[in-house]
């Protein structure tokens, strides 16, 4: 299961840093569409298995999500992200 998921973290890390070259073309609501659509399909996708998995497997489903947000918000590595995720309606990889 753990190649999986850093396949799916590879894959959708690609995506952030693809979607980021063209960041500044996108209005804030396409760039929110675009993100949902490649990056959270692959997290989503075949869930169900990781649910009894150890908090160190998850941790990276969790890293790809909190860069979506900030790409998506255009804010810097340092901002909180809690506040992030929920002014977006996201919910934490892990609950």
């Amino acid at each position: 299961m753990q190649t999986h998921i850093s396949f799916i973290i590879k894959t959708c890390f690609f995506h952030l840093r693809r979607i980021a070259s063209i960041r500044r073309y996108l209005t804030h609501d396409a760039c929110v569409k675009l993100v949902v659509s490649l990056i959270f399909s692959r997290l989503d996708y075949c869930n169900s298995p990781m649910a009894g998995l150890p908090a160190s497997s998850i941790h990276g489903l969790q890293r790809v999500q909190n860069a979506a947000a900030r790409l998506t918000l255009r804010k810097t590595k340092r901002d909180h992200i809690t506040p992030l995720l929920r002014s977006l309606h996201w919910l934490p990889v892990n609950t």
